[in-house]
């Protein structure tokens, strides 16, 4: 496996993987890399590591050096001059009253080029501010137009827990969410409750979703009917963090027993005991010591998880429109910005389809052959 090396180009940003040919590098260090966009001033967050190859994008860009104090100097400058970049560009938004925010200036390490992140409701016709931009400064300019996710990281702030935004402080990147991880965490489905500074799904409902998926296998749902020293008992509510299941008696009396205090073994997790498991929907309650990752493959793949669609992240961004100042040149036209729709819902092939629509393919004339293709969509909002 090649030894490669992980740098960030900008604060709790995408990480991604270099070469470090022979340099000793370790966390913290500032290093000037090799990339796509030219030369970039980055600094270490993974120290040389060996990485399968499948898991990196050829070809591997290379680690040119160290970084210098000239480097520093330079990187400290380009800084002072995003500041200045960034009012001149605001200036010129509410001189052409454009409904865009603007966000963040970023000047390239060779200072080439300054790109803009901004937020907008839509698509915003901004060629002409782009080239009044670009000639106010004399350097090519570039506009991105990103997500309220990535807003919210840029712009930080406090979630409803106190604490600063996770966003900001260490997710690199945005995993998809949905309303299931809620649901399978027994919480009450109120998106208004689950809803960050952005708008969207928060993200810490990923962080104990596994522990949570884990621990359903080896109990049973609601519903379910237990054999009991009082008789046959429903289950009522599952605790999963604690191990504990209230059940009721046919007589109404409710209690709260261990889950390791029940014999369930070969028991239907849907529908308890009695259950020969004939329905496709039914599986055992997988117990400790056993693998129950065919049962959890199952049941996966009955399900319908329908995520909230995380926008591309800031690093992956879509140059939308970019021009370049020249003294003579303040008439040509900008180039035509590229749009890229993301859609990042997913579906399964079973249980309930989120959204449907049917077409008619066409046929020779011949109507009795006519067949009807049903396909998902995606179902979350579209940034």
């Amino acid at each position: 496996m090649p030894l490669v090396v992980g740098v960030s180009f900008r604060k709790v940003g995408k990480v991604y993987y270099f070469d470090p040919v022979e340099f000793a590098l370790n966390e913290g260090d500032f290093v000037i890399a090799e990339t796509a966009r030219g030369m970039e001033f980055g600094e270490v967050v993974l120290e040389p590591r060996e990485v399968a190859e499948t898991d990196l994008v050829a070809p591997l860009k290379r680690i040119v050096r160290l970084a210098s104090g000239d480097d520093l100097q330079r990187e400290a400058a380009n800084r002072e001059r995003e500041i200045h970049a960034f009012q001149v560009c605001q200036t010129k938004i509410a001189d052409h009253g454009l409904p865009m925010k603007l966000l963040e200036a970023e000047y390239a390490f060779d200072g080439s080029q300054v790109t803009f992140s901004f937020s907008a409701d839509g698509r915003i016709d901004f060629r002409e501010l782009v080239k009044d931009v670009a000639g106010a400064l004399r350097i090519k300019v570039q506009l991105h137009q990103i997500g309220v996710r990535d807003e919210a990281k840029l712009i930080g702030g406090y979630g409803t827990c106190g604490r600063p935004l996770c966003c900001s402080t260490f997710l690199s990147s945005f995993d998809p969410i949905s309303m299931k991880m809620a649901k399978d965490q027994s919480l009450f489905l109120n998106p208004a409750k689950f809803s960050g500074c952005c708008g969207k799904l928060m993200c810490c409902l990923r962080y104990e979703h596994d522990f949570y998926k884990e621990a359903q296998l080896s109990m049973p749902l609601v519903g379910a009917i237990l054999p009991l020293e009082q008789g046959r008992g429903k289950v009522i509510d599952v605790n999963y963090v604690s191990g504990e299941i209230t059940v009721q008696t046919e007589e109404g009396v409710q209690f709260h027993l261990p889950a390791s205090s029940i014999d369930m073994r070969g028991m239907c997790r849907r529908h308890g005991i009695g259950c020969n498991m004939s329905d496709s929907h039914c599986h055992p309650i997988c117990l400790d010591g056993q693998d129950c990752s065919r049962i959890e493959e199952e049941i996966e793949a009955e399900e319908v998880i329908v995520d909230d669609d995380p926008p591309a992240d800031i690093d992956d961004a879509v140059h939308i429109v970019e021009t370049t100042s020249h003294d003579q040149g303040s008439g040509r036209k900008a180039n035509k910005g590229r749009f890229n729709k993301h859609q990042n819902g997913q579906a399964g092939n079973g249980g309930k389809r989120a959204g449907r629509s049917v077409r008619r393919k066409k046929t020779n004339g011949n109507s009795a052959n006519d067949k009807r293709e049903s396909r998902l969509r995606p179902n979350g909002d579209q940034d």
